[in-house]
């Protein structure tokens, strides 16, 4: 009798447990500015589509971030670049936390969560008094990590208008 190469489902599905990849996070350097964009325009482009402040600042990231008060980290593995996440400055005191990305097939290792708490980290180590971020609810498994890691929803009288359609969800970080 002939064995059958039917795959049970079970074995299709993703691990419930993957080792995470070793993974390296620094701060931008203009090497990296194609890797940012890169890394943006794929996850911006398979969801919603790029709009023009993203071509604006994706195109220039240090004369639309760093230059104007940001900061941009970038994370590497041994295959190179494979997330990003950027603080802009807003005012004194706050920053937006923007461009998080983890590449495709890095995500599921809890790559985003590790970016995001050291993007947080980077802000405390500025004197940042609050985080801000604008995303979509297309995007709930990013609203639920921005929650799990502090973020609050603002009441709609503190949304200062977004310049992405896309933004429907606003959300604060206080870390003093």
């Amino acid at each position: 009798m002939r064995q059958s190469s039917v795959i049970p489902e079970a074995s299709t599905k993703k691990a419930a447990f993957r080792p995470q990849p070793a993974i390296d996070m620094r701060a931008f350097r203009p090497e990296d500015a194609e890797a940012f964009r890169v890394l943006n325009e794929d996850w911006i482009a398979k969801h919603f589509g790029l709009e023009e402040k993203d071509r604006i600042t994706l195109g220039d990231p240090e004369g639309q971030i760093l230059q104007k008060g940001g900061h941009i980290f970038m994370v590497f593995s041994e295959d190179g670049p494979v997330g990003c996440c950027a603080l802009l400055l807003v005012r004194p005191g706050v920053y937006e936390v923007a461009k998080m990305t983890v590449a495709e097939e890095y995500r599921g290792y809890g790559i985003g969560r590790r970016v995001l708490a050291y993007t947080i980290e980077q802000g405390k180590a500025l004197g940042a008094e609050s985080l801000y971020l604008e995303t979509s609810k297309k995007l709930m498994d990013a609203i639920h990590l921005y929650e799990a890691m502090g973020f609050r929803h603002l009441p709609p009288e503190r949304v200062v208008p977004s310049p992405y359609v896309r933004a429907n969800v606003f959300m604060e970080l206080t870390l003093r």
